[in-house]
């Protein structure tokens, strides 16, 4: 079991992270001091799969309220549902909430939880790859109908036990989504963890062995360094969103939940560092990353996509001011800047991006 101290200038806490580690949720529990009642949010899959492991563990009266999977869970009747849910069970400023499940369902429950009362402690206990990189951090949220975590707070939790015990029970299809986090982190840091990945990860079982354990823990890292320098996205926090500008609108445009996040974020970076080398010299071998991330498993299948559709859902960005959409590029690997773009920069890309997706040469 490895401890990672997350420290922001509103809180500092720790991230559990190994395997048979859930036995330790009492002792963060302890921590707090009294708690008078347990609100456990948890998806109708992991509810299948973890939720009476997670039970057995809880030594204080606990309630539970399911919601629906993936991104369907972050609407505004979900999140009203569960506020009344809590309300009815009587939970009080000395109550706790427990994110169980994806990343969706923690921006959910740390949204239910920032707002409960005016705010509540809450933990994660996350049970996908995905969540590595949204259980910490504080970025809580739900989706509008006009944008991905439109509406949100920065609501830190108290603790984040990761025991990836949970992961074996994750099909191909959400390691791939999870493993785009991590290729992320890997390409904003500066100590040779993108080679690392490349050497080390040939294929999907290579993210499903026991190495994997150690990538997070240096995806954490890489995001912990970022935001303890800013908290609250005033600054470099901002270059968290590599491959999140693109990836978002593609989501919207698409339909949430019907393009997994990760695969998502994997053709956004594409189109990022198509861009970085355009305006910012980067020296990088694009074919040789696509063609390794081809042989993983992602598909890159595009539908048949307008580019102005996807820019008006880049208007919405909350980087872009005054309609000047800003994008995270690389001068090099782990050199992230952010840099503002012209629609007809970024039209060039999309061309270059579909062509490469459908088959077509760089």
């Amino acid at each position: 079991m490895s401890k990672i101290e997350i420290q922001t200038s509103s809180k500092q806490y720790p991230v559990w992270v190994g395997f048979d580690i859930l036995s330790t949720l009492p002792e963060q529990i302890e921590l707090l001091g009294t708690i008078s009642s347990i609100l456990v949010i948890v998806d109708e899959t992991v509810q299948g799969l973890h939720l009476p492991t997670l039970l057995n563990v809880l030594p204080k009266e606990n309630h539970v309220y399911v919601v629906p999977n993936g991104e369907g869970c972050k609407t505004f009747s979900v999140y009203e549902e569960v506020l009344t849910f809590a309300l009815e069970k009587r939970l009080d400023r000395k109550s706790l909430v427990i994110a169980f499940g994806g990343g969706a369902v923690g921006d959910l429950a740390g949204f239910v939880a920032s707002t409960y009362m005016r705010g509540i402690p809450f933990i994660q206990v996350p049970t996908t790859l995905l969540a590595h990189d949204s259980a910490v951090g504080g970025k809580v949220a739900i989706n509008h109908k006009l944008g991905k975590n439109m509406i949100g707070q920065f609501h830190q939790p108290v603790a984040v036990v990761y025991d990836l015990n949970f992961l074996k029970t994750l099909p191909e299809e959400e390691w791939l989504s999870g493993f785009g986090e991590v290729i992320k982190h890997s390409m904003l840091d500066e100590h040779h963890f993108y080679e690392e990945l490349k050497d080390e990860c040939r294929s999907i079982s290579d993210l499903q062995s026991s190495k994997m354990k150690e990538f997070i823990k240096k995806g954490i890292h890489v995001k912990n360094r970022i935001v303890t320098k800013d908290e609250r996205e005033t600054s470099v926090r901002a270059f968290l969103n590599f491959g999140h500008t693109f990836g978002h609108s593609l989501e919207k445009e698409v339909g949430y939940g019907k393009i997994r996040h990760g695969e998502a974020v994997v053709t956004g970076i594409l189109f990022a560092l198509y861009l970085s080398k355009k305006h910012l010299n980067l020296s990088f071998d694009l074919d040789e990353l696509f063609q390794w991330m081809k042989k993983l498993g992602y598909s890159f299948e595009i539908p048949n996509l307008e580019f102005d559709a996807l820019y008006h859902h880049m208007l919405g960005d909350k980087k872009t001011i005054n309609g000047e959409i800003t994008f995270v590029l690389l001068k090099q690997i782990g050199e992230p800047v952010l840099l503002k773009l012209s629609k007809s920069n970024l039209s060039e890309a999309f061309n270059w991006l579909t062509d490469l997706c459908r088959g077509g040469e760089e």
